[in-house]
């Protein structure tokens, strides 16, 4: 029972540090009507049971407007930045939400970006 026990406390800590799925950093730019969104996004990945999976672009009142799906965990590439063209943005709009989603805890905290129209 003694050897169980410093199992699972050898892995507490890889199950704490995957936590929730951050935004870390993000631009857009504007191409014609669209914009494209490069997200760079943390999550501690431990495999195909607990990875990021997702991330979104939504308006600051939380109406999506495009949503980017990852389809493997990145383990060993961590942060990991990915883009998502043609995403529609209502001129008036001058900012949006973005959240990254993880395949066990869901979605993790907003990040705000400004647009610059």
């Amino acid at each position: 029972m003694f050897r169980a026990v410093l199992i699972l406390a050898a892995l507490l800590p890889a199950v704490a540090m995957a936590g929730e799925p951050r935004v870390t950093a993000a631009t857009a730019t504007r191409e014609g009507a669209t914009w494209r969104f490069e997200v760079t996004v943390a999550h501690a990945d431990t495999g195909w049971e607990h990875y990021a999976d997702g991330w979104e672009i939504a308006t600051p009142d939380g109406s999506r407007l495009g949503y980017r799906e990852l389809l493997h965990p990145h383990v060993t590439e961590q942060p990991f930045t990915r883009s998502l063209g043609g995403v529609a943005i209502p001129a008036e709009l001058g900012r949006v939400t973005i959240r990254a989603h993880d395949s066990l805890r869901g979605w993790g905290e907003p990040f705000v970006l400004e647009l610059g129209n």
